[in-house]
């Protein structure tokens, strides 16, 4: 199969990389720089002259906060994109994957969300992202996967994060009472690979990273993980406080819980597991000396 990959540059797509390659796929790795997927033009031209059998767009405007003074640059990139590669997948006959996100929804509910659930999204993020899944749509043969909290050994994200601010804080305040599932992005990468190798009929579908925790308690699962990796690893005092008093430029759902078991009947895959990628992630980010988010 040859796929190609949209935000190639990014964790998500970093891990795309990794499980395409090593299954013997062709990968044709497309970042900023090699593809402007906000460019009309230049997808079709890109697309015609490589053919790929499957897009996989892991591609998107992801400041959720910078979002609320940028919504032109994240419509842009979340939804406009996204109707070019829809455009450009039907002209080849080739099939879409899109990668989605939980904010989709409010964070009303109290149990998983599931793919029939109403959509409500807060902030210009959410909304914009909401848009591009409607133009995957436009597709004539996609599938649009939702995931949440997603992490990884590459990239920008919360556990890297925390891994930087462990070495510089004896403290740090972390929100409780936002719920969701972190994702490790090796296992949400597999996911897609499995469903572009055998392909579900066209739908929205959520991919769930496992066990549902708090901000806090992923961040002190992630300490304990350094100290038992690295003994000399300082694990800061945890102040567990309430979303209340970390107000932020746009609004989280309190609760991000994805319900996977749509994608595991249609496809066989099961959820991932959080918990059991976090020591190898942990390991590799301790190992890397520029560990620390840019």
């Amino acid at each position: 199969m040859r796929v190609l990959i949209t935000g190639a540059c990014g964790q998500l797509g970093k891990c795309l990389q990794d499980s395409f390659k090593e299954s013997g796929h062709e990968v044709i790795a497309a970042g900023r720089s090699d593809l402007d997927i906000t460019n009309s033009d230049l997808v079709e031209s890109f697309v015609l002259a490589h053919e790929p059998d499957a897009i996989i767009n892991a591609a998107a405007y992801t400041s959720v906060d910078k979002a609320e003074v940028e919504p032109d640059l994240a419509f842009k990139v979340n939804a406009e994109a996204v109707a070019n590669l829809a455009s450009a997948v039907n002209k080849i006959g080739a099939f879409l994957i899109h990668v989605s996100t939980d904010y989709v929804f409010d964070g009303a509910s109290t149990r998983p969300y599931r793919e029939i659930d109403s959509v409500n999204p807060m902030g210009v993020y959410g909304k914009s992202k909401l848009a591009g899944e409607k133009e995957a749509e436009k597709a004539k043969r996609y599938v649009i996967v939702r995931a949440a909290w997603i992490f990884s050994e590459y990239g920008s994200n919360f556990l890297k994060t925390m891994v930087r601010l462990g070495n510089e804080r004896d403290s740090l305040a972390i929100v409780k009472d936002q719920i969701g599932t972190p994702t490790y992005a090796g296992d949400l990468a597999a996911a897609l690979r499995a469903v572009a190798e055998n392909p579900p009929l066209s739908g929205t579908y959520h991919f769930s990273g496992g066990k549902h925790c708090s901000w806090y308690e992923f961040a002190r699962k992630i300490f304990e993980t350094c100290v038992d990796l690295k003994a000399d690893f300082q694990i800061p005092v945890l102040d567990p406080i309430p979303t209340s008093d970390f107000p932020t430029p746009a609004k989280r759902p309190a609760f991000s819980v994805l319900d996977g078991g749509l994608l595991e009947a249609r496809v066989g895959i099961r959820e991932g597991s959080w918990c059991g990628a976090l020591r190898a992630v942990c390991s590799k980010v301790l190992q890397t000396d520029d560990s620390a988010v840019q």
